[in-house]
Order: C-alpha cells, then structure tokens, then sequence
C-alpha cells in the first residue's frame, strides 16, 4: 500500500499561547511526513503579517509551508510586495483565493476573482510558485448554480493553477461526483479532499453554515444526541471521519488535507487508524 499523501491547515495565532500551541501541533503532525503544511489569513487579509511570520517559523521547522493570499480587497501593487516577500523567504507554494471583504471594507480591490489572481501570479512570477486553488464539492455558497460554480472552478485551474483543496464535506459521492465533472471540462490537476475532523459539535454547526459544507441529518442527530459529552463526541467523529477518509482513499484520491484547528489529537488519531 503506497503511503497516503496528507497536507494540515493552520491558522496564525493571536496569543504567546496560541503561538506555543501552534509549535507543539507542528512537531506532533510532523511525525506524519506532510507534504505541505497552509496557514489561512483573515477577511481581506487581515492577518497578512501573522500569516507571514508563522509561514516563516514553520519554514524554520524545515516544513514545506504554504500561505494562503486573497486577492480581495488588495491591488497589485500590495499583492506583489507581499509575493515578493514570500518569494525573499523561499517560500514557492501558494493557496490563491478570492477571499472575503472583512466587514465595513466596500472596496472590492483590482483583482475580483480567484482565477485574476491565479493569471497574475503566472503573470508576474512564471514558474516560482507551486499554486493551490479551492474546489467546492457541495458548491460554493455564494453561486449563482452549481454548473457556474464548475465553471469558475476550471477557469481558476486553467489560469495556472498546479492542483486544487476542497472545502470539507461528509458525503464522499459529493466529491467523486465534483471530480467526474471536473475532469469532463478538462481539469486534470490533483483534487485533494478536505477534511474536518469532528470534535465540537456547536463548533462544527456554525463553520459549516458559514462555508456553506452540508453536515448529513443523521451526523447532527447523533453528535447533537451527546449533549456535553466530549468523549462520545470525539468517539463518534473519529469513526465518521475515519470511514469518510478511508472511502475517499479507495476510491482514488490523491490526498487528505486536515483542517486541522491548530490542534493535532484528532488528525493524528484519524492518520493512525488509516496507517499513514
């Protein structure tokens, strides 16, 4: 059996705590030989300096470290300096996304869509960056249909982008079925499944309102069936997830990517049932 190709989500911390948690998390998923590991910034880029310095440290940790850019609300001028800062650190691997505008923020920026970003990146920089883009399996929520949302997603891929991470989701014929329609409009990059490991189900709920990613009734009634009992939480999310992954593996995916909440306890556990 070949060795299954992971990737893990962090976030910049806010806090000396936040900051020696992350640190712990690094070493403990490091074990488990990532590909590469992405930190995300805030609407409109709000975290842009954080994101930097914790790309930075994790570099240092001889990690291959991904920053995640929004183009939104930025012009050319900002995207290229923070570029050109990566690019000054060795950093070669970008997740390029549209992003959203932070509240009280009405300027789009010069560049609207993922896809614009993509270009100018290729544009600007050739080759220097690996680029990742986003896929929504379960569609993105601000779509108009999901054949549009298809669309925008094989016009990002095809502006340069080298393989593409999805939103997390619990039903895997959503995802066979988003890569069988990828691949019919010509999209032949890696897709790479999102994972979220179950942990809070309150937690869990208002993520999954926000990005829009369908939690199946029988999954909510079970966790919501817990009540304030972590453990049975976490049991149960570890077996959903588990299974989830396991059916994403046998049917050819060619990774997992753990959205991973800074933490390492239940992506490790998940990692170790699937023996990567």
């Amino acid at each position: 059996m070949n060795p299954i190709e992971l990737s893990f989500e962090f976030f910049p911390p806010k806090t000396q705590e936040g900051v020696d948690k992350l640190r712990l998390t690094c070493v403990q998923l490091a074990a488990l030989k990532p590909k590469f590991v992405s930190v995300t910034f805030g609407a409109g880029g709000s975290t842009q300096q954080g994101t930097l310095d914790t790309v930075v440290d994790i570099a240092k940790e001889g990690l291959e470290a991904a920053p995640h850019l929004s183009c939104i609300g930025s012009s050319r001028e900002n995207l290229r300096a923070i570029l050109n800062e990566y690019r000054s650190h060795g950093i070669r691997h970008i997740v390029a996304l549209r992003g959203d505008l932070p509240s009280g923020m009405g300027e789009v920026g010069e560049l609207r869509y993922a896809s614009e970003l993509v270009s100018f990146i290729r544009s600007e920089f050739g080759d220097w960056f690996f680029i990742e883009v986003a896929g929504y399996p379960e569609y993105h929520p601000q779509s108009r249909s999901p054949r549009h949302d298809l669309e925008n997603f094989a016009r990002k891929v095809k502006a340069g982008a080298n393989s593409a991470i999805t939103q997390y989701f619990f039903n895997p014929d959503a995802y066979f079925r988003f890569i069988d329609d990828a691949r019919k409009l010509g999209v032949d990059v890696p897709i790479v499944p999102g994972i979220m490991p179950i942990t809070n189900f309150s937690q869990l709920m208002r993520f999954s309102e926000m990005c829009g990613a369908e939690v199946p009734r029988w999954i909510a009634r079970q966790l919501e069936s817990f009540g304030d009992d972590r453990d049975a939480i976490r049991a149960f999310g570890l077996d959903v997830v588990t299974n989830l992954c396991r059916r994403l593996i046998d049917g050819g995916a060619p990774g997992l990517h753990f959205y991973t909440l800074n933490g390492a306890a239940a992506t490790k556990s998940i990692c170790e049932r699937l023996g990567t």
